[in-house]
């Protein structure tokens, strides 16, 4: 079996940024515009990442980056640690506030370490392989 193509891993990751970005700016139609420009910006510098590495953390990385990058052309530049957490959303919709809502019961009703797989799965990228590693202690301990 072949190896995934660049753009076959950027379509395969599409779910997963979408849920970093709409975590990020609380608002999904600027959740969409910072995938868009995420994806742009991998795909144009598609020959700099490494074939073997971790692609989903490469992506992340670059979405985070570009979401820093947009609040920096908003506002005077700071440094980001000295920038209160509340700057990095901004208000969200009515249905998006109810989706994060409804996710958060659904989150509250799995068990701890599931609910820890999930997110260092969906939102930090890491590999269900890499998750399994750690071993089942590993993730309620973190």
């Amino acid at each position: 079996m072949t190896a995934p193509t660049f753009h076959d891993q950027v379509i395969a990751i599409l779910p997963k940024l979408r849920v970093q970005a709409l975590a990020l700016t609380r608002n999904r139609a600027a959740a969409e515009d910072l995938v868009q420009d995420a994806v742009c910006n991998a795909l144009s510098a598609s020959s700099s990442f490494i074939p073997g590495t971790n692609f989903a953390a490469w992506m992340h990385r670059i979405l985070r980056n570009r979401f820093i990058s947009n609040l920096r052309k908003r506002r005077d530049t700071t440094d980001i640690d000295d920038v209160p957490a509340n700057t990095f959303a901004s208000e969200a919709s009515h249905e998006d506030r109810l989706a994060l809502k409804e996710l958060g019961v659904a989150m509250t009703r799995l068990p701890a370490d599931q609910r820890e797989a999930l997110v260092m799965v969906v939102v930090h990228g890491m590999s269900y392989e890499d998750l399994m590693a750690m071993g089942p202690r590993a993730v309620v301990a973190k």
